[in-house]
């Protein structure tokens, strides 16, 4: 059963009477936030969780609780992978594939927001460069251990609604910089691959999907500016009365992880393949002057033909053919 659920349904709601022994899972980002609420909630249920963080001391203090709660058969393993870094998104990807185990989901959850102007250690543009490609070259590398009737799972954010992609100046290089449309970028572009690896894989039941998780307050927000959120809050909120709608209200980590199990373990696979989902559901697709908080995806995020140029165009910045 994929529902009833919602806004503020959490991830033991949606997983309750979910026995996930014997499913592994895994899980980027398990240093903070979401990711560890995912990999706690999906322990808790049985599951096998491998957790990527790039600090694994963080990591194995934020992920206590996770090995407290796991139930029996379930558990996590911590590997290292720097998403900054091809170098080290590689390493992680051979030490996955020299294990061999498969995954029955890969939940593509770690990610940076609002950046000041910067570069990974490839020269890509830092958001771009870490929350997409990669995640890009790891899912790709790793694709052959997702399991027939497999899961990719893509965090994605409303975010992308700031920006399309631009395949012709992906690392800013003549486009003055601007950190909300970086983030834009970077978040449309885990939708559009989403989109493609759907395509690519369905025909062996692998399925791909990407979500926003709400909005909630974690380390993702670092990067604002001192009342830079109170103000922004401010706006919606005003904009909310105009429209004779309640106030804005942040999810809780609970919450905002909801989506990511949902469409990794009880969303009908064929409803959510190549979709974009938000609060457990399904989204439509809106192309109007919106509030930042309605629900909905903007149509260039789930154009298969720009699905399609953005994979080329993202094997051509790594230099590998997926």
């Amino acid at each position: 059963m994929a529902g009833p659920f919602g806004t503020t349904s959490t991830t033991d709601d949606v997983l309750s009477g979910k026995d996930l022994s014997g499913k592994r899972v895994l899980v980027t980002g398990v240093s903070a936030g979401l990711g560890v609420e995912t990999a706690r909630a999906l322990a808790a249920h049985g599951g096998q969780v491998v957790g990527a963080a790039r600090d694994l001391a963080k990591a194995e203090r934020a992920t206590a609780a996770v090995r407290a709660q796991a139930a029996s058969g379930g558990g996590l393993e911590l590997v290292e992978l720097d998403l900054a870094s091809l170098e080290s998104v590689r390493a992680c990807a051979d030490a996955l594939l020299a294990d061999g185990r498969p995954f029955d989901v890969v939940i593509a959850n770690a990610g940076v927001m609002r950046t000041p102007f910067g570069h990974t250690a490839d020269g890509f543009e830092t958001q771009f460069g870490t929350n997409h490609l990669g995640h890009f070259v790891l899912v790709n590398r790793i694709a052959s251990l997702i399991a027939p009737s497999g899961r990719l799972v893509n965090v994605s954010s409303s975010g992308h609604r700031y920006s399309d992609v631009d395949l012709d100046d992906p690392n800013f290089e003549r486009t003055p910089y601007d950190p909300s449309v970086a983030y834009g970028r970077s978040k449309t572009a885990n939708i559009l691959f989403a989109v493609e690896f759907d395509r690519r894989h369905r025909a062996r039941g692998v399925r791909a999907t990407a979500l926003h998780p709400g909005g909630i307050l974690t380390e993702l927000g670092r990067h604002l500016q001192p009342g830079e959120l109170e103000a922004t809050v401010e706006r919606i909120n005003a904009q909310l009365a105009a429209e004779d709608r309640p106030p804005f209200q942040f999810k809780t980590i609970p919450q905002g992880a909801a989506t990511s199990v949902w469409a990794a373990f009880v969303a009908p696979a064929e409803e959510v393949g190549g979709r974009y989902c938000e609060d457990c559901q399904v989204s439509q697709v809106t192309d109007g002057l919106i509030s930042p908080v309605s629900p909905g995806v903007r149509p260039y995020a789930l154009d298969p033909e720009h699905a399609k140029a953005l994979w080329a165009k993202s094997e051509e910045m790594v230099g590998e053919r997926f």
